[in-house]
């Protein structure tokens, strides 16, 4: 069987260079996620207990499904490089296949990420009042008060920060207190935690954001040029 030739052969290395770009924006999203996973800031909030209640998890659950996108798309990319280079039919169209499916399931994480994405941030507030309000009551048993601290302390040192808001009760409940980080006082108050959580988790929200808007533009220029170059090779001469 020929091979193709004219604007067609321009298309299959095209095709080519977009699967390799593809390929290694897998591992970059596969890097990303893991990165993410085992951040030491991130890890050691989400991985906090307090009266057998976990911190949120819906940070990690988005994460564990980058992993398993990274790590699909670094196939994908190997199989239409390779059958873009042996102009093979049967692997193009699954490779085509393979594109589409991969391209619904990113628009429909896509829409469900940015409808929620305020909530990984809202629930780990959720969870931390929760905890303020056990720390800072002189009504709580001494046994759950030294758990709710011990909690606070992990938020308040990771984060730098200390209580939920700004307003003078906070500040006045910092002192005499030893749960805010060193050199935190009345005159020089630390970043409130609400700001510094929404901070954290908003700003990963819009990284991973980002990496998916350039694979799905890179996607669609691939199943173009699969197409392309299926018919092409279809309708190449046989000698």
């Amino acid at each position: 069987m020929g091979g193709v030739d004219g604007c067609t052969k321009c298309i299959k290395y095209l095709l080519f260079f977009f699967n390799f770009i593809f390929w290694l924006a897998g591992g970059v999203i596969l890097g990303v996620a893991l990165w993410l996973r085992h951040d030491q800031k991130t890890s050691s909030l989400l991985d906090l207990k307090y009266e057998g209640q976990d911190a949120p998890s819906t940070f990690y659950t988005s994460v564990y499904i980058l992993i398993g996108v990274g790590a699909v798309m670094m196939v994908v990319g190997f199989l239409g490089c390779y059958g873009a280079i042996q102009e093979s039919q049967c692997l193009l169209g699954t490779f085509f296949a393979c594109l589409v499916l991969l391209f619904a399931c990113e628009v429909a994480a896509g829409i469900w990420g940015f409808t929620n994405r305020d909530s990984v941030a809202k629930e780990f507030i959720n969870f931390y009042d929760n905890v303020y309000e056990q720390g800072m009551s002189i009504t709580l048993q001494e046994d759950k008060k030294r758990a709710a601290t011990g909690v606070l302390r992990v938020i308040h040192e990771t984060l730098d920060c200390c209580g939920k808001d700004n307003t003078i009760v906070n500040l006045f409940s910092q002192l005499g207190t030893d749960l805010c980080p060193g050199g935190s006082s009345i005159f020089n108050p630390s970043k409130n935690c609400h700001e510094r959580i929404r901070s954290l988790f908003t700003d990963k929200v819009y990284l991973i954001g980002f990496a998916a808007l350039a694979v799905a533009v890179i996607m669609l220029f691939e199943m173009i040029f699969s197409m392309v170059l299926c018919c092409g090779i279809r309708n190449s001469p046989v000698y």
